[in-house]
């Protein structure tokens, strides 16, 4: 017969088990090879970063954490996730040699929405955001663009929010290809 202490224990590593709270913060932002390939054949002018911040009207914890991970929790890299997409853009365009910090061209944008959810059975994540995108004093490029995601999501924690994270996660390089193949931003910065 085992000791009420070592059920109580025992209860309590299956709800660990179970639940799989966890804390994590994002990785540094880096390229991707998908990425590359889309932006070096967009045959565009290299462009610099601008300002990324939270949209107008948004509740700032929207860029701060994101809920529907199972009382588990995901935090920006640098402190803010529209921060966190500007990172992700300009690690791109760097690894394609396309930004150039004197650039007359100005890629700035706004987070919209940002949510992930590690429900059992499906999960689902979704990061959106408006790209500005200014040449000089002119306004060239203003549009929204989403990425999200779907995957079976499991009732064990431990396995379903480290999965989550890492679909959430995923969805900023997915946002930034989005760009990268919009013809609309291709036109905008197109090489005269």
């Amino acid at each position: 017969m085992l000791s009420r202490g070592i059920k109580s224990g025992l209860i309590m590593l299956l709800g660990l088990a179970i639940t799989g709270c966890i804390s994590m913060k994002m990785p540094e932002p880096t390229a991707t090879m998908s990425n590359l390939e889309k932006i070096r054949g967009a045959n565009v002018v290299p462009a610099k970063t601008g300002s990324f911040k939270l949209a107008a009207g948004k509740t700032p914890s929207l860029d701060k954490s994101v809920s529907g991970l199972r009382g588990s929790s995901v935090s920006p890299h640098s402190g803010s996730f529209a921060e966190q997409l500007r990172a992700q853009l300009e690690a791109e365009l760097k690894a394609a040699g396309l930004y150039d910090a004197q650039s007359n061209a100005t890629i700035s944008g706004e987070l919209i929405d940002s949510q992930v959810d590690a429900a059992i059975g499906t999960g689902t994540a979704k990061l959106s955001a408006r790209f500005i995108v200014d040449q000089a004093d002119t306004r060239i490029y203003d549009k929204v663009l989403t990425a999200d995601a779907s995957w079976p999501s499991s009732f064990v924690g431990a396995i379903a929010i480290p999965e989550a994270i890492n679909q959430y996660t995923a969805l900023y390089q997915t946002l930034i290809g989005r760009l990268f193949e919009d013809q609309d931003f291709r036109q905008a910065l197109r090489k005269k």
